[in-house]
């Protein structure tokens, strides 16, 4: 997008930025958030899918593992330097900057689905342990170098240790057989140079055999090393210099190692960044309510409960209530302008759409509505607020007909304006007339634009225009408050009248002056005040019959469904009933043959009339009742099955619901802290290290945590 610094802070673009910034790790993150500015849609579409992703693991049980760090840019330039030797603090943050990365690949793979574009970015990365080992080879957990790193040092640590020891022994030996003496002053010994010394009287220094090291100001005292720790002192200088050289050999030879990894740690080093940005983005939307809403390749911005992210902070920190906004742009409603009294909210909202946009397109989460669509414009110019500049000798109408020119030779379709008092500076009458034109050279060009004004003419123009729309910012005409709501489809009224009446202008000045107006225009105003509020009323009867009606659709809906099922169990039954009834009608016929054959009836007449009825039942077998047959016999089935199963879910649910009370009776005896337990169905097993109120359960396992509920949990 091609917006210029002006514009920029019309919006006040900066100030947004500033709001972001604090939530960085990184000094040097912080510094970019300032200097975002609008990307390509592919690039700003996969950094706000990102944003979004670490958004939602904000409300996670499982919480992207990433801390605080500290950047190793100056480290990768100097490590490339040959012979160099960095410090021990860099080694310290190379390893940690490696583990960051290390835990971060194992973490995202397990929640791909989660963390898609986050995950794409780390697994690319080649990770190298080996960094950590070299630095671990060297270093201990202090950041120190360890005696181990090098047989030489190991030895030399162990003679330095030796010679302090004896030191201390000589000189505590020494100072024990002259306490006996009047040789020492009062405070018996001192540190010069991180050497202890002998305070002896300076009457009495010949006295003392040692290395004087110093006199007191006064005179009074000398400062002697006793002669039995001079050699030793000598000793342990020696060996912390050559202590000093084998550490800085051993760590030129660790840089130049670790400078092998330069190109991969390069890579880490701007994937921290990167994410430590979508983090900071991230914490912002969390702030503000940020959503991601849909994107779109075609011209539609459809803004639902839009809010100003800066004056919804500040709103909040005051307790004060706002307001959002909702508008839609295509390319078949491309202008929309705002009318209505002052202070009613029309620059807020060009501001608030102007933000946005900047926003989207700079990768930030927005505070709307998650069914709200967006796009991307190549340009966005803006004329808010007043331009007058002194320097320059500009006055206010100079300086935006000034600004209107360059917008004029850049405007195209891919381009959103916002204009606020579009047309305002010079005289009413002809200002109107030229706006107009404006406007209508912004319509030819098919650009995109909201713009807010007090002139009849313009709001007269956009009511011919097929692709422009009026909207009013409301007003109670009673109260004379502004409501602070955009009402889509309408032109409103400046109050004129009636706010300078609210603010106590003497009543014959504004008769005077409605008198001085054309009859013509006030009543014109006043039409567009009774319809809007005529209309304000409508549209307020007309939501609550269309929720009305929404209500009733779905009870109706519901019932349309219970009575079809209703019906179709009726019909089943019916089927199976009269099947039932065929075959005992049947069984009747069979037990009558019985009965006459039992009664002497012959065997020959018996078995000829079973015989025609079996020859009945074969064609009926035969014929268009044997499909039927077969349905029914699906239909009796899983009528069968389906009361079968709903006593046998009876069944479980009561046992499940004794099961449970068991369980949580032996859960609440096992479920404490060291307890080594699995989640159901899983096979990873750890420790219960933590148990809060809410049974809310830290289970650690080695590698990392967890919080789960204590009900999804298993003994081991």
């Amino acid at each position: 997008m091609h917006i210029q610094k002006e514009d920029l802070n019309e919006l006040e673009f900066p100030e947004l930025l500033a709001e972001i910034s604090p939530f960085a790790y990184s000094a040097k993150t912080a510094e970019k958030i300032e200097k975002l500015r609008p990307l390509p849609i592919d690039e700003a579409e996969i950094s706000l899918k990102k944003v979004a992703e670490y958004l939602s693991s904000f409300e996670s049980e499982n919480p992207i593992p990433f801390d605080e760090y500290e950047d190793i840019e100056a480290e990768l330039k100097l490590m490339m330097i040959e012979n160099f030797r960095l410090e021990n603090s860099a080694f310290i943050k190379i390893k940690s900057l490696t583990e960051q990365v290390g835990k971060l690949q194992k973490f995202f793979p397990p929640f791909e689905e989660l963390f898609l574009n986050l995950n794409n970015d780390v697994k690319d990365l080649e990770y190298r342990k080996e960094v950590i080992d070299k630095i671990d080879k060297v270093f201990n957990r202090f950041g120190e170098v360890k005696s181990e790193a090098s047989p030489i040092l190991k030895t030399l640590r162990t003679e330095i240790q030796h010679a302090r020891k004896a030191i201390q022994e000589n000189f505590n030996r020494t100072l024990t057989a002259l306490s006996s003496t009047d040789f020492l002053d009062d405070i018996r010994e001192s540190i010069i140079d991180d050497q202890r010394v002998l305070a002896v009287k300076s009457g009495y220094k010949k006295r003392v055999s040692g290395r004087v090291l110093g006199v007191s100001k006064t005179g009074s005292i000398t400062y002697i090393q006793p002669e039995s720790v001079v050699k030793h002192q000598f000793k342990l200088k020696e060996n912390l210099e050559e202590e000093k050289k084998e550490v800085d050999k051993i760590l030129r030879k660790l840089t130049a190692e670790i400078a092998e990894f330069q190109p991969q740690l390069s890579d880490y080093q701007n994937y921290i960044f990167d994410l430590d940005l979508a983090r900071a983005k991230a914490k912002f939307a969390e702030k503000v309510g940020g959503v991601l809403p849909k994107i779109n390749r075609h011209k539609t911005l459809r803004l639902l409960n839009a809010f100003h992210p800066l004056l919804l902070i500040r709103n909040q920190e005051e307790n004060k209530q706002i307001f959002p906004q909702t508008l839609t742009l295509t390319e078949h409603n491309r202008i929309l302008c705002i009318s209505g009294p002052n202070a009613g909210g029309k620059s807020i909202t060009l501001k608030t759409v102007g933000l946005l946009q900047l926003m989207i397109q700079s990768g930030i989460l927005v505070p709307v509505h998650p069914k709200s669509e967006m796009f991307f414009f190549n340009n966005l110019m803006t004329d808010i607020g007043d331009n007058q500049s002194i320097e320059n000798h500009l006055s206010t109408y100079s300086s935006r007909l000034k600004k209107m020119s360059k917008i004029i030779r850049e405007a195209d379709s891919e381009t959103l304006l916002l204009i606020d008092e579009f047309g305002t500076g010079s005289d009413p009458e002809l200002g109107g007339a030229l706006a107009e034109s404006f406007l209508e050279f912004f319509y030819d060009k098919k650009s995109f634009a909201i713009i807010t004004t007090h002139y009849t003419n313009i709001k007269l123009v956009v009511e011919q225009l097929p692709n422009a729309q009026n909207a009013a910012m409301l007003f109670d005409e009673y109260s004379l408050e502004p409501l602070y709501k955009l009402e889509v489809g309408q032109a409103g009224s400046s109050f004129t009248f009636e706010v300078a009446e609210k603010n106590k202008i003497p009543r014959f000045i504004i008769n005077s002056a409605k008198k001085k107006v054309e009859h013509d225009i006030v009543n014109l105003d006043k039409t567009i005040v009774k319809l809007q509020q005529e209309k304000f009323e409508v549209e307020k009867l007309k939501s609550n019959l269309t929720e009305q009606k929404e209500s009733t659709q779905n009870k109706r809906e519901n019932l349309e469904k219970l009575n079809e099922q209703l019906q179709q169990k009726l019909f089943n039954f019916q089927k199976l009933y009269e099947e039932e009834h065929r075959k005992l009608q049947f069984g009747n016929k069979i037990e009558g043959f019985i009965d006459s054959y039992v009664k002497g009836k012959s065997r020959k007449d018996v078995v000829k009339d079973f015989v025609k009825i079996l020859e009945q039942e074969k064609f009926r077998k035969l014929g268009s009742d044997k499909d039927e047959t077969k349905k029914l016999q699906v239909i009796k089935r899983k009528i069968t099955q389906q009361l079968k199963k709903e006593n046998v879910q009876e069944k479980i649910a009561e046992t499940n619901e004794k099961l449970e009370d068991r369980r949580k009776k032996e859960r609440a005896v096992w479920l404490k802290v060291g307890q080594r337990v699995r989640i159901a169905g899983s096979t990873s097993v750890g420790t219960i290290e933590k148990i809060d109120k809410n049974q809310k359960v830290t289970v650690n396992y080695g590698s990392f945590k967890t919080q789960i509920s204590g009900d999804e949990l298993e003994r081991i």
